[in-house]
């Protein structure tokens, strides 16, 4: 499994035109000008309880 994983579509405008950021799950998109972060918050149980 990857480290980074990549965004499909930016959170804000929906357009794919993202590029990486130096930092941790960090993206810009080149469409709507802005940047933003990923992060991975843990993985959930089947029938909804967080591990």
């Amino acid at each position: 499994m990857s480290e980074r994983a990549q965004p499909f579509h930016c959170p804000y405008c929906g357009d794919v035109d993202l590029f990486p950021q130096e930092g941790a799950g960090a993206w810009e998109c080149r469409s709507c000008l802005r940047a933003f972060t990923v992060r991975m918050t843990g993985m959930i149980r089947p029938g909804g309880g967080a591990t």
